[in-house]
């Protein structure tokens, strides 16, 4: 268990930071304006994200059914820089508090269309890291957190499953490269990870549903 200490307690750290905040993000969510969340999604995310937050572009990630607390995180953490993206930084600058609450709870409303893994040659790598890990490299499993189907637990770590494998492996490597920096477990994690079984995990996570 030892090699597991540091992943084990920085996930405990960060588990607690996600669920003191996500509270008053539950909190604003119970009062979310499901109409006014459509529109403003409608204005300023559709043409990237589709209409229903199932984006078409595999360099754009599906946000429907994505849990809202995560997803008000994730545009707070645009807007304040936390997350660096020029384009997402721009959009939710514009965005008050109750516009993110509202496009949340909206684009949780929405049901997630189903992926499909494509490589057949990497399907079994990504099923194993997935579900449980590498143990001689202290590589937990994705599972443990995101669920067996990639359903997430809400209010503390995202929906996976159908996520468009681009998009996830571009993820993967920003954390492991340092160019995303909001989340210290999956930088511990991704740093271990080569390319290969980034693109692996990220195909398999695809069809998951």
């Amino acid at each position: 268990m030892k090699p597991f200490a540091p992943i084990l307690f920085a996930s405990l750290l960060s588990t607690v930071t996600l669920m003191g905040s996500a509270v008053a993000a539950q909190g604003a969510t119970a009062s979310a304006d499901l109409a006014k969340g459509e529109a403003s999604y409608t204005a300023v995310c559709a043409a990237c994200h589709g209409a229903d937050g199932n984006s078409g572009l595999a360099a754009n990630p599906k946000l429907a059914q994505q849990h809202p607390e995560y997803l008000v995180k994730q545009l707070s953490e645009f807007k304040s820089g936390k997350r660096a993206n020029a384009i997402m930084g721009g959009l939710a600058a514009a965005l008050s508090d109750q516009d993110m609450v509202n496009i949340s709870a909206w684009l949780h409303s929405k049901k997630a269309a189903m992926g499909a893994a494509k490589d057949k040659t990497l399907v079994q790598l990504g099923e194993r890291i997935y579900r449980s890990g590498i143990a001689d490299r202290q590589i937990p499993a994705c599972a443990g957190c995101h669920s067996p189907n990639g359903a997430g637990i809400p209010a503390q770590y995202p929906r996976l499953g159908g996520q468009h494998a681009d998009y996830t492996a571009a993820q993967l490597t920003a954390f492991r490269d340092g160019v995303r920096l909001n989340n210290v477990v999956m930088t511990q994690v991704s740093a271990k990870l080569n390319d290969r079984e980034i693109k692996a995990v990220a195909d398999y996570i695809a069809g998951l549903h």
